[in-house]
């Protein structure tokens, strides 16, 4: 009897268990059958997930920009200045003539940093012309209802199309595109490098500041016996205590031998100064932080770049590649070097040190309507 009731315990609980599935897999093909859309596929669900925050880009982008082109400026008004209230102090003292190349190196980098961001928040993307009709016009623009030329994107942020579109970017409060790029990517190659010298040229003071930790009072190691004695200026200009010793010679005349203490370093005064302190650590964070972001950035761009395609183009042909595997060309892609040279303009007699080392506010050539290809490209061409 026993065995009986188990054997009939489990079946009934297996025809449950079955009963169950069952209503489970009826709930998910009667889901799946309402839902079905044969474009259903993992982007578009992210695109779906992501709605929210490009509704969120598209209102209120435009008004967030010029906040954070004014964070920009004083993050980078705020470094330099510490740099001057820190650095320059230490190095002084340090060493007087790779001070001077120092500042030398460092105002060039900061004179090709304020010289491209200005040009690339200021300087127009590049509009394709509305009353006036392109014989190579590429497609209808839903939005503008305007002919777009090959390569030119519609920004829902500016709500306009933008010639060679590579996106928009919030930090410029400006379209990157045809007449920018170039300013963009400098500035970004130049912000980096700019970080590098400031965590190279401070790094030992970083080392003291941050890991030794060394906040001790300067009066903490005086000699109790120099409290209420005069004080001299030194060889650096900084006044010292004086320590006075009186001796006496044979006719008992008292004779006074002045013996300053040893100079405290500017790099001890930076690690026990409370302010300085802080504006190292600030100073630190902040140019590991842009050292990681802008870095990251300027690479995937560098991409880009040698492969002639702008970020709209790198996610549209890495579509065409999946699909059309190795059958697809970018008609773009002139190779790397040519590549680097449109880009930064260095045709019609540009050279390198003039026009990219140093600040230049040449236009690339043409007018970003038409464009060559590899398959229409004139022999005589740059």
């Amino acid at each position: 009897m026993v065995i009986k009731w188990r054997f009939r315990c489990r079946g009934v609980f297996h025809r449950i268990k079955e009963y169950i599935t069952w209503k489970i897999a009826q709930v998910k093909l009667t889901i799946r059958s309402l839902t079905y859309n044969e474009h259903m596929g993992q982007s578009y669900v992210v695109d779906c997930l992501l709605e929210p925050i490009f509704w969120f880009v598209d209102n209120f982008a435009c008004y967030l920009g010029k906040v954070f082109v004014f964070c920009v400026t004083i993050l980078t008004t705020a470094v330099v200045l510490i740099a001057y209230w820190v650095g320059l102090p230490y190095w002084w003292q340090r060493n007087q003539y790779i001070t001077i190349f120092l500042v030398a190196f460092g105002h060039w980098l900061l004179l090709n940093i304020v010289f491209h961001y200005y040009m690339g928040v200021t300087t127009s993307p590049g509009h394709p012309p509305r009353d006036v009709m392109l014989l190579h016009a590429a497609s209808i623009c839903n939005k503008c209802i305007s002919p777009k030329p090959p390569r030119t994107h519609h920004c829902s942020v500016c709500d306009k199309c933008i010639l060679a579109m590579d996106h928009h970017c919030p930090w410029l409060n400006n379209c990157v595109g045809y007449y920018n790029a170039r300013h963009f990517y400098l500035y970004m190659v130049f912000m980096v490098a700019g970080v590098i010298f400031l965590i190279v040229a401070g790094i030992e003071i970083g080392y003291q500041v941050i890991l030794l930790n060394d906040t001790s009072d300067i009066t903490h190691n005086e000699d109790p016996e120099l409290i209420g004695h005069p004080v001299r200026m030194n060889s650096m200009g900084v006044l010292e205590p004086v320590k006075v010793i009186v001796e006496y010679d044979s006719f008992n005349i008292p004779r006074e031998h002045n013996l300053p203490i040893p100079v405290v370093s500017e790099l001890q005064l930076i690690s026990r100064h409370p302010w300085k302190r802080k504006a190292v650590i600030f100073m630190a964070i902040t140019c590991i932080s842009v050292l990681l972001a802008l870095g990251t950035l300027s690479i995937w761009h560098g991409k880009n770049i040698s492969r002639g395609e702008t970020c709209i183009e790198a996610h549209i042909n890495a579509k065409y590649r999946v699909t059309h595997k190795s059958s697809f060309r970018n008609p773009y892609d002139f190779g790397k070097r040519k590549n680097w040279k449109l880009f930064l303009g260095l045709v019609q007699g540009r050279t390198f040190v003039r026009h990219v080392l140093w600040p230049s506010a040449h236009r690339p050539t043409g007018t970003g309507l038409t464009w060559h290809t590899i398959y229409n490209v004139l022999e005589d061409w740059p």
